[in-house]
């Protein structure tokens, strides 16, 4: 694998200014970062179009280039599967922001989850609503030529899509060229499922990694989980994988110093990249 493939995110980096992480990327020699869009970093509802404009002649003036904006989705009240209709139509408008934001980013995709279901209602008809809200943005973003990456979450996250199975079918349902899948290595763990399963299975309709470490839950720095790494690249590199493989450290135990879990995953990550 390429050292250029592997992809920073600002995650961690939450309680530090956008610009700090910015310019580490550049220190920790990262070419390709993916913007997570929250506050108080570049939160779509917060911000004009003409201020991520600015925030890009920043990320253009250390030459790194965003490969997806991943607005927040999961801490905030946004569902594409919401009962109600008001926050629906909300969530759906807040990811046609996002795609617009993208577009001032010049990125090629926007990270999209399905949201969730009340547990006590069938899951089929809360998958009905996630399919008519994909259906909608489809449609826009295709007309921006904007990617949507799928990606599934962990059981306790949604009861929606969280397997490779769910994925697939979700995707063939929504027929799009501009609905893809993706694969965060933690859900995909917490599963049992296999990085090659995604690959058999997706084909050339997996377009996006989220690649960390985990026991396996925990969005690890690589280093301080147990995931087969060794498997996972030799994988990658079995498939051809050229696209982005994203550090995305969720975990609160990195919020004070974000640059040690960069480290500790370029250390780790090194043995297998050229």
């Amino acid at each position: 694998m390429k050292r250029s493939q592997i992809t920073g995110m600002n995650f961690h980096y939450l309680h530090y200014p956008l610009e700090y992480f910015l310019d580490a990327m550049v220190t920790y020699e990262f070419k390709k970062i993916e913007l997570w869009g929250a506050s108080p970093h570049l939160y779509v509802e917060d911000l004009s179009l003409l201020e991520v404009c600015q925030l890009k002649k920043e990320i253009d003036k250390r030459e790194l280039e965003v490969v997806c904006f991943t607005p927040e989705q999961c801490m905030y009240p946004i569902n594409l599967s919401a009962k109600e209709h008001r926050i629906r139509e909300r969530s759906i408008n807040y990811f046609k922001k996002s795609v617009e934001a993208a577009i001032e980013l010049e990125a090629p995709m926007v990270l999209i989850t399905a949201g969730w279901g009340y547990r006590n209602e069938p899951r089929s008809e809360a998958l009905k609503r996630t399919r008519d809200s994909l259906e909608q943005l489809t449609a826009f973003a295709e007309q921006r030529k904007v990617i949507l990456a799928l990606e599934p979450l962990q059981k306790v996250e949604s009861n929606l899509i969280c397997t490779l199975s769910d994925l697939k079918e979700m995707l063939e349902s929504v027929p799009s060229n501009y609905l893809k899948g993706m694969v965060d290595t933690i859900p995909m763990a917490v599963e049992g499922e296999s990085l090659s399963s995604y690959f058999e299975e997706l084909k050339n309709e997996l377009i996006h990694i989220h690649f960390i470490d985990g026991n396996p839950t925990g969005h690890l720095a690589w280093g301080d989980g147990n995931l087969p790494i060794q498997t996972y690249m030799e994988t990658l590199k079995k498939y051809r994988y050229r696209g982005a493989l994203t550090l995305e450290f969720t975990s609160y135990q990195y919020l004070q110093n974000p640059n040690e879990a960069i480290e500790t995953s370029l250390k780790t990550l090194a043995p297998y990249l050229e």
